[in-house]
């Protein structure tokens, strides 16, 4: 089984590739599992994988998922609907699993809604609801609501309902419920299709990266200043609840990978 890890961060430090790079290899040390993983530098390389990989992880990354113009981009999204053509004629499936910067840009190419920038920057452990009777394969074994670790500027709201029933996407999760907000609630997951699978936010993340993340003095300041200090702590206290992150860390992806595995 080979597994390719497409870097999003255009060389920014982050948590993320460490997370996705523990989740991949604690499921092929599995004593069942044969494989291997390799990282592609997407942005800051115009690194891209071929089709001779089973499954693609695209991770979430910082900046402005707006079209930028730029050689990766039209390279990344090329990739993109090669393994869309692909599954359309192939028994041998492929499977992609995008994370939020990535969702954002695969959402906008495919028009499946609106993607624009957020009014304020949303951060911090928040509950996420389905919005689907039948829970998806994927979210088995997470309660409802389940909590995540949401961390953007931007958001994809206004579902293109037209496009949705052409592709035969489904929506499967809204962001926190803000009955004093009068703003439409942004899409958090979509299963763009059987082999392909989307999040808003970031189901990688894992206490360790998280504490470390906020014990940073200007992401402190910054959740403090728009949320307030309890706010803050309630955030900290969150990231040791095994009913939270650490639930959704041990869930989603390793589900997804699980399921490609018995394919």
């Amino acid at each position: 089984m080979k597994i390719a890890i497409l870097d999003m961060y255009n060389n920014v430090p982050n948590e993320g590739m460490r997370c996705l790079k523990t989740i991949v290899g604690r499921f092929l040390a599995q004593k069942d599992v044969v494989g291997n993983y390799d990282i592609f530098n997407v942005r800051a390389e115009n690194k891209l994988p071929d089709l001779s990989y089973d499954i693609f992880i695209s991770s979430g990354g910082p900046g402005n998922p707006l079209e930028s113009g730029e050689d990766w981009e039209a390279n990344y999204l090329k990739l993109i609907d090669t393994i869309f053509e692909h599954n359309q004629t192939n028994e041998n499936k492929k499977y992609l699993f995008l994370i939020c910067h990535s969702f954002q840009i695969v959402s906008r190419h495919l028009n499946v809604g609106t993607v624009c920038k957020r009014k304020s920057t949303a951060f911090g452990i928040m509950p996420i609801h389905q919005i689907d009777e039948v829970q998806d394969v994927f979210f088995k074994g997470l309660p409802k609501p389940f909590y995540v670790v949401d961390s953007r500027d931007y958001q994809l709201i206004n579902p293109n309902q037209d496009i949705i029933n052409e592709l035969g996407i489904k929506i499967l999760c809204l962001e926190k419920i803000r009955p004093h907000v009068p703003l439409e609630r942004a899409v958090m997951a979509i299963r763009f299709s059987k082999e392909i699978f989307g999040t808003q936010f970031h189901p990688e993340a894992d206490a360790e990266g998280m504490l470390r993340y906020f014990k940073q003095e200007d992401k402190k300041h910054f959740v403090i200043a728009e949320h307030g200090e309890e706010k803050y702590h309630e955030m900290i206290d969150r990231l040791d609840d095994p009913d939270k992150i650490i639930l959704t860390e041990a869930t989603i992806l390793p589900n997804f990978l699980r399921s490609c595995s018995n394919k």
